[in-house]
């Protein structure tokens, strides 16, 4: 799971630098706005994955255990 959410990440990151790309090359905007919304939105998914709750542990530890 570890490798996944990397992956994630990275391919944040490369949506992120491909956006600003098209933005700076100016004929894709529409484009450039949506990766950069895909961006935030897997961010968004790692956050809710690796962030701990109220009790302490994250969901990421509850998925490796095999617990609910």
């Amino acid at each position: 799971m570890d490798t996944v959410l990397s992956l994630v990440v990275l391919v944040a990151i490369a949506l992120v630098a491909g956006a600003t790309y098209l933005w700076r090359r100016g004929g894709a905007r529409k484009q450039a706005w949506l990766m950069l919304v895909l961006a935030v939105v897997m961010i968004a998914n790692v956050l809710i994955w690796t962030v701990p709750q109220s009790d302490g542990t994250a969901p990421i530890d509850r998925a490796v255990e095999g617990g609910p």
